[in-house]
């Protein structure tokens, strides 16, 4: 092999998959023998970040990402309507105006969720720390959230999720804070871990699925009590009878004590403050 030859041949050398640093090399990272590692990515990344900011009592709020504010709720109701009418006949276009219409009136807790994100950002809920906002990172009452903080001139947290029908993340997160996950249950320990209050508005299976893991996990002592907020006691009366599961024996009626209902911003900020002059060492961490 001649020199020029030995090197054009180091130079192919150097392209190959195999000569790339692991750690930089992206279709070795994503093999599924590699899944243990990428869960400990998942983890270390927002810790230590959080860390490094001192980010250590969070408040995390769960809701819809169909709940948007007044205006862009007539915008979509507008904009669907003027679709229908090119295709009347079009009957996912008639089902999806009736369920935007329908979510029109939950824009009420969209400018809750928002008026607590500010509240609870200038507010000290424990006595001796304020709480940093948490959401999933994505549009409606994340976005909300969110904006209120924001909007106090805070910092905010946002654990997006990688979902094919999901969009970025929203506008108001903080960019140091704005972090996405592949895994939903790195996601879930990201909201838990810090979490010194839980905040839930009206939502579907994911916002369910969230609320009943914290339940769970407090129910049965691997997280800390902490203060769990219902908003819109008329919704969750509505989906979810409680008291019923405590009758047929499933739960016990102690269980029923581990969260509570509000209705405004104010009342949130209320009952999370109420609850830490009550259970005082339940601000620890598990």
């Amino acid at each position: 092999m001649t020199k020029k030859e030995m090197a054009k041949q180091v130079l192919r050398l150097r392209r190959t998959e195999a000569y790339r640093k692991a750690y930089m090399d992206p279709d070795f990272l994503t093999r599924d023998e590699l899944r243990p590692v990428r869960l400990q990515l998942e983890l270390l990344k927002p810790e230590m970040t959080l860390a490094q900011y001192g980010v250590k009592s969070t408040v995390v709020v769960f809701g819809s990402a169909r709940i948007w504010d007044k205006h862009q709720s007539e915008e979509r109701i507008a904009e669907i309507s003027r679709l229908l009418k090119k295709t009347p006949k079009d009957k996912a276009l008639r089902n999806k105006l009736a369920s935007t219409r329908r979510l029109h009136d939950s824009a009420k807790y969209y400018e809750v969720a928002r008026e607590f994100g500010r509240l609870v950002s200038i507010k000290d809920c424990l006595p001796d720390k304020k709480l940093v906002v948490v959401t999933g990172g994505g549009p409606g009452i994340m976005e909300a959230a969110n904006r209120g903080a924001y909007e106090a001139g805070a910092k905010s947290v946002g654990l997006n999720i990688t979902l094919d029908m999901e969009q970025g993340p929203n506008p108001f997160v903080s960019p140091e804070f704005c972090f996405r996950f592949h895994y939903f249950a790195v996601r879930k320990m990201h909201f838990v871990m810090r979490a010194r209050a839980l905040v839930v508005f009206p939502g579907g299976f994911g916002t369910m699925d969230e609320l009943f893991e914290v339940l769970t996990l407090v129910q049965t002592g691997k997280k800390s009590r902490l203060p769990i907020v219902l908003v819109g006691k008329k919704y969750w009366n509505d989906v979810i009878n409680f008291a019923n599961i405590a009758k047929w024996g499933y739960i016990s009626k102690e269980d029923l004590k581990l969260f509570s209902y509000a209705e405004t911003g104010e009342e949130i900020l209320r009952q999370i403050a109420g609850f830490y002059r009550v259970y005082p060492l339940a601000n620890g961490k598990k």
